[in-house]
């Protein structure tokens, strides 16, 4: 098999115009000491860094907790975030809190972020959610490498942060990018390019053919061996009870592994955490006998 790259980003490896223009910057390295994940490399700059390792079970799967200290993205901001998941190791990525975007005048706030998985590796990102504020311009990249036996679960609410009018989306734009990459034998392939572009009309437009009538998006990505059409119809079937419009499909199979995407439209942000908790918890409790996740921060 062809390796994943084991090198994090240096600061030498970023442009300068990017280092000059960067508030924050992560770069996580986790691999398997004593029969669990730690932290073999670690560094971080400006408004990012995490906080220490927590084992919420006995898995051996290390939880890092992402956190910003400035509390917000503001225009012309840039964060880069840098992880490696080394072969057999175990990562949860949570966030301390909801990733708020505030007004950008003049350019669009950033997030770009490298992940890369090595054999056997598993990934869990789970982020609070993204909330985008009047006149808020966001873009968030993510390139994702990963062997085929690996395990990628990513999930994702976006809502509309509160207006003094009380009008909805208020925002001007949201994209964000997964591009997804299999390494074989035969090198690097693309397995998914997950495109979301939420560029909301001008004026308090709700109604068909803009979210559907609905005011927050949720996600949830998951690339495995075992992702089959069978799990993307039991999902499907376990979120028809709650309170949202959901849809499932599945990417093509490259070196054996696929890819399942979930949206789900709701007007709740609690509502599409309950949907993306009953989903992971159906993943957890199959793939690696562990209980539902419980990232309660307060």
């Amino acid at each position: 098999m062809t390796p994943l790259t084991s090198s994090l980003i240096s600061p030498e490896a970023v442009p300068a115009d990017e280092r000059g223009r960067a508030r924050g910057r992560l770069e996580l390295g986790i691999s398997v000491r004593g029969g669990r994940s730690v932290a073999s490399r670690q560094f971080h700059e400006g408004a990012l860094r995490v906080l220490r390792p927590h084992y919420l079970d006995q898995s051996g799967q290390v939880c890092y907790v992402m956190v910003n200290p400035g509390g917000a993205y503001l225009g012309a901001d840039l964060f880069l975030i840098d992880v490696e998941v080394e072969a057999g190791a175990d990562l949860l990525l949570t966030t301390q809190s909801a990733t708020k975007i505030y007004r950008t005048p003049g350019s669009f706030a950033e997030q770009r972020m490298s992940i890369r998985l090595g054999e056997g590796a598993r990934l869990e990102l789970m982020p609070d959610q993204l909330i985008a504020y009047r006149e808020a311009s966001y873009r968030q990249n993510s390139h994702i490498s990963l062997h085929p036996s690996s395990s990628l679960v990513m999930a994702e609410v976006i809502t509309p942060g509160w207006s003094p009018d009380g009008a909805s989306f208020k925002y001007e734009e949201l994209r964000l990018r997964n591009e997804i990459h299999v390494v074989t034998g035969t090198g690097s392939q693309l397995l998914a390019l997950d495109n979301l572009l939420i560029r909301p009309p001008l004026g308090d437009v709700t109604g068909m053919g803009f979210m559907e009538g609905f005011s927050h998006l949720g996600s949830l990505i998951v690339v495995d061996q075992r992702v089959d059409q069978e799990l993307a119809d039991e999902l499907d079937q376990l979120t028809r009870d709650l309170d949202a419009f959901t849809g499932v499909s599945l990417t093509i199979s490259v070196g054996g592994t696929t890819g399942l995407v979930l949206r789900a439209l709701s007007n709740s942000t609690e509502e599409l955490n309950r949907l993306l908790a009953a989903c992971t918890g159906v993943l957890r409790a199959r793939w690696s006998g562990q209980a539902p996740l419980d990232l309660r921060k307060y």
